[in-house]
């Protein structure tokens, strides 16, 4: 009998061992506890100890992929979601947020719009701001919208060479290396990009990236979108924020290559869809605008069955918790984790749990509740391998993944290789 595998993560699900109160601990979720209860489990810093990831990073790492070795910055990732591809060497990649700010005096108001930006309203602006000039001619901006108020912004020059090394106009991010971090504690004004390194190739794209945020903010704010908005007492998309930014796609090999399985993925993201698109993984479409999340949650669950008929393996990435933990609430985040365990894991449990399928669950990141940012704690780790019993916790949370006998893995990209030598493949 063949064993296929379901991989779900649950974005941003944990709150950390030091948070008042654990979203996981408290929420009613039986079938993810269920699932959790035959498995062997631990705990997973999926980038790194200290590190505080994106999701971005994170995913790669989940997914096999030492970031460390392998991360290119998270805009190329984003193009490669939207469908857009780099010039080589001439043009650089950013992750891009529609954001409101004072014009006058580029304090940032609300990085997201108000969580509130239509995909249509997005895309209009964005043809207000695609194919900008730069440089005198020389140089040139690409702009375009996702989902939501998400971006992704491609800078270029015509005959000047381009480097991914610089910082971030979004003061919520830095970066250690080319690995973005989540600040817990930031500025909210506008910042101009600086040149990570002292070459040409990075001051030139990062005058560009600041020449498109200026030429940006003029074109915005009275947009007849804006105005709009406004006039129903919305906030404004009047400034695009930045980060990330990336040269080059990451050259990682395909990951049928070091797991000998087939990989199907089910992803509501541009940034997981370029990522799945990089590793050779075969992208399940799932329609996310427009549905409520109880409708999506259990479209999802019937994709993951649908797929493992065609796949040895499918990725599942749940958004959900990661919002309202941005947000700091608590009860609006427990309520997302127990939509999860209602809609997704209760319209599949006895499918999920049957003989022929192994089960990892886990989650790319925390976003503390008490925090409203991603932090760099541990997150919990279960992998249920068909016929054998594993560490019976009792719930699926820091506390009791935290005492299985995985104990703490340092890098998600270890997670692939445990799970298939639990199910004896690896």
């Amino acid at each position: 009998m063949t064993v296929k595998l379901a991989y779900i993560v649950l974005d941003g699900a944990p709150d950390g061992l030091n948070a008042p109160r654990r979203v996981l601990s408290e929420a009613y979720k039986p079938n993810i506890d269920r699932v959790a209860s035959d498995s062997y489990c631990g705990l997973v810093y999926t980038v790194g100890k200290g590190v505080a990831p994106e999701s971005d990073a994170a995913t790669m790492s989940l997914l096999g992929y030492n970031p460390e070795k392998y991360y290119t910055g998270r805009g190329p990732l984003e193009a490669l979601g939207a469908g857009l591809s780099l010039k080589d060497g001439y043009e650089v990649a950013l992750r891009a947020n529609f954001a409101t700010i004072n014009p006058d005096t580029l304090e940032i108001i609300d990085r997201r719009v108000g969580r509130n930006l239509s995909s249509r309203e997005a895309h209009i602006l964005a043809e207000a701001v695609d194919n900008l000039e730069l440089d005198g001619g020389n140089g040139y901006a690409r702009f375009k919208a996702t989902i939501g108020h998400r971006g992704v912004l491609i800078v270029g020059h015509k005959t000047e060479r381009l480097s991914g090394r610089i910082t971030n106009t979004d003061p919520a991010y830095g970066r250690k290396g080319l690995i973005s971090i989540a600040l817990e504690k930031f500025e909210p004004k506008l910042r101009k990009a600086e040149p990570m390194d002292d070459t040409p190739e990075a001051r030139k794209a990062a005058e560009l990236v600041n020449e498109f945020t200026i030429k940006a903010i003029d074109i915005l704010r009275d947009h007849p979108v804006n105005r709009e908005r406004e006039s129903r007492g919305l906030l404004p998309a009047n400034a695009i924020l930045s980060r990330d930014a990336g040269d080059r796609a990451p050259p990682v090999p395909p990951i049928t290559s070091f797991t000998g399985m087939r990989w199907g993925a089910i992803v509501e993201m541009p940034v997981e869809r370029g990522i799945a698109r990089a590793a050779g993984i075969g992208v399940i479409p799932v329609e996310v605008e427009g549905k409520d999340k109880k409708t999506l949650l259990r479209e999802e669950a019937e994709l993951l069955v649908k797929g493992l008929e065609d796949y040895d393996a499918v990725y599942v990435h749940l958004k959900g918790p990661d919002e309202p933990g941005h947000d700091g609430d608590f009860e609006a985040k427990k309520e997302s984790v127990e939509l999860i365990d209602e809609y997704f894991f209760g319209s599949i449990l006895d499918r999920l749990t049957g003989p022929e399928i192994a089960v990892i669950i886990t989650s790319d990141h925390s976003t503390p509740w008490y925090l409203k940012a991603h932090s760099d704690d541990p997150v919990p780790l279960s992998i249920r391998v068909p016929g054998k019993t594993g560490d019976r916790p009792v719930k699926f949370d820091e506390v009791e993944c935290g005492k299985g006998s995985l104990g703490v893995l340092d890098g998600g990209y270890r997670i692939i290789g445990t799970a298939l030598k639990l199910m004896e493949i690896g």
